[in-house]
């Protein structure tokens, strides 16, 4: 069978970035465009209850699916070693593992989650006049989590494999049902919010079918053999270990969800809920540069470290840091230069608008400094050292910021918890340096 990552140890580490980079970023930006238009239909269509109701129920839902986005990301780790070291069986072994515990655990959270729906939308700040859509949303959502958890899953696979611009298509298929099925859902079958809920469950089964298609016809070596299936516990320990990381992370942002829609609705009310709803979305749209680098960096760090070519590790750290951090330079610039021009194509509501510009502004501050935090926990869970990555990967959001929105709106009130963003970013990156100068010798 014929590896097509074989390239990764050869290929000049700036075109091997470039190649791997791109793809991921068009599909993380197609995505984005996705939530942004997403978000302006339920905007327009439904109100700043709309954004609300999105706002709170987005993060329950990326918790539980962030099941299969860890365990892809802890086995991407293990295959790309396990090819770079020569050892393919051992990268097979770990695919079957990976699709057997996705779709074992997924589906387990989804049921709790039907089950407890009432509740866990009311710790994630779903109250007052929020709750009852939420619900509604959520129901129906639940429903495509354990496709989208296998599409995550796949996804790490399929750029560990070396195909990154499929890996982009599985980001790109979902984003496009949805683009096309916002509309009709929600505007010329006015179905609302539950129309929105529909397009998104729909596109995440077009994504998972997709993925199982390429897996199953498409160039893929990793084809879906019963004879891989077998459970392989020390496998199992060390795909968990890894995808911790990722797991812990996105845990520790739905923490940061629950804590910051409290504080959001004690603070702001449904109109707070409403302006970090916006400001969240341009977030996401952002950072896609950033986080397409992380990913393109991620599989040619694994596979480098797992074949002993340490320089080859340490000039993809440099260029990875630098062109993530001009990148993101740029974005910042952008941003507080057009700051009212994003806000109002989100909604004409101008109370909203007036008090998402000032926010919007303030939570961007240390933009600039995203690529630190980001590049140092993807390099320790590429290397397959968990511990340094997971203190990493929480150094933003459990170190820094839940303690700030928690305390900073005691003394400033709302304006408190805005400017916890550029201050939890700004510690993030710190601690991002020190670790990849200690750990890497690359700075």
């Amino acid at each position: 069978m014929e590896k097509n990552n074989h390239t990764f140890g050869h290929s000049p580490i700036g075109k091997l970035l470039l190649q791997q980079a791109v793809p991921a970023a068009v599909g993380i930006l197609v995505l984005s465009i996705y939530g942004i238009v997403d978000t302006i239909f339920v905007g327009r269509f439904v109100g700043s209850i709309g954004i609300a109701t999105i706002t709170v129920v987005l993060p329950i839902t990326f918790l539980i699916s962030s099941i299969g986005m860890s365990i892809g990301v802890g086995g991407a780790s293990v295959i790309s070693r396990a090819f770079g070291d020569g050892n393919e069986a051992r990268a097979f072994s770990t695919f079957g593992n990976q699709i057997g515990m996705t779709l074992t655990l997924a589906i387990l959270f989804v049921g709790l989650g039907f089950l407890f729906a009432d509740e866990i939308l009311q710790l994630f700040g779903g109250k007052g006049e929020v709750l009852e859509p939420a619900k509604s949303y959520f129901n129906i959502i639940l429903i495509g989590i354990p496709f989208l958890a296998w599409a995550m899953m796949s996804n790490n696979v399929i750029r560990a494999e070396g195909y990154p611009k499929v890996a982009m298509y599985t980001l790109i298929v979902p984003a496009v049902f949805n683009i096309i099925l916002d509309p009709i859902f929600i505007v010329w079958l006015d179905m609302g919010l539950e129309g929105a809920a529909w397009a998104t469950t729909i596109s995440y089964i077009a994504s998972a079918a997709y993925t199982l298609w390429f897996f199953l016809f498409g160039k893929s070596i990793m084809k879906v053999k019963a004879s891989w299936f077998t459970p392989d516990l020390g496998l199992a320990k060390e795909i968990a270990a890894l995808g911790a990381v990722t797991l812990a992370r996105q845990g520790m942002v739905s923490v940061l969800a629950i804590v910051l829609n409290n504080e959001l609705f004690n603070y702001g009310g449904e109109m707070g809920l409403s302006v970090y709803g916006v400001i969240n979305r341009v977030m996401m749209f952002a950072n896609f540069p950033v986080l397409g680098i992380t990913q393109g960096f991620v599989p040619i760090a694994g596979y480098n470290y797992g074949a002993k070519l340490n320089e080859r590790v340490h000039k993809a750290i440099r260029l990875a840091l630098r062109a993530s951090s001009l990148i993101a330079l740029l974005i910042f610039v952008l941003i507080m230069s057009f700051t009212g021009s994003l806000v109002q194509i989100f909604t004409s509501d101008e109370t909203l608008i007036l008090e998402t510009i000032p926010a919007m502004r303030k939570a961007f501050l240390a933009t600039p400094l995203l690529a630190f935090s980001l590049i140092g926990s993807a390099y320790f869970q590429a290397i397959g050292k968990p511990k340094s990555a997971l203190l990493l990967a929480l150094s933003k959001q459990g170190i820094f910021l839940v303690p700030l929105v928690i305390v900073l709106p005691i003394f400033f009130g709302l304006e408190g918890i805005w400017y916890s963003f550029p201050l939890a970013d700004t510690g993030a990156a710190a601690i991002s340096y020190f670790y990849l100068k200690k750990g890497s010798d690359a700075l």
